[in-house]
């Protein structure tokens, strides 16, 4: 596990507009976190460089592009072994359908989040895709009804949420 890394007020207000809106530019930067856009581009290289900001994403809206069924996917391994979670790992990562993989503790082994068109693309995920393969052992779908809150960002320090 890597150790956080210091960070000062500048830093944070910088990381706290750029997850609020991750296309502005360092002089947008710069009137919003109180520096010169000099300055912020120094700072955003060395956060990038120190692996703080890992990349930039547009968020989309997945019901507007036909991926109106949001699902979690519990799955169970067949066997615990490195070999298979590593099938599993590169099945995972080469799914398109598959936004989110973590690995758990408790009944289940994984936990997928995915977006799917609709419940016929759900089957054939399950039914064609995670349920073949040799890796897994157990599949239980949960299908969102109702999304309540999604990821906006990390609830940095000492910022408004």
């Amino acid at each position: 596990m890597q150790e956080a890394i210091a960070l000062d007020g500048f830093d944070w207000r910088l990381l706290h507009a750029l997850q609020g809106d991750a296309s502005l530019t360092n002089a947008g930067l710069a009137e919003r976190v109180g520096l010169s856009a000099s300055q912020v581009s120094r700072r955003r290289q060395k956060l990038e460089e120190a692996g703080i900001i890992r990349g930039y994403r547009v968020d989309l809206d997945g019901r507007r592009l036909g991926l109106g069924v949001t699902v979690f996917v519990h799955v169970t391994l067949n066997t615990h072994s490195r070999d298979n979670a590593r099938r599993f790992r590169d099945l995972v990562r080469r799914t398109p359908s598959v936004l989110e993989g973590h690995a758990l503790t408790g009944e289940a082994d994984y936990l997928l989040k995915l977006a799917v068109a609709d419940l016929g693309e759900l089957s054939l995920v399950i039914n064609d895709v995670l349920l073949p393969d040799p890796s897994v052992a157990r599949v239980r779908s949960e299908i969102v009804l109702e999304t309540l809150k999604e990821a906006a960002g990390l609830p940095l320090p000492g910022l408004p949420a």
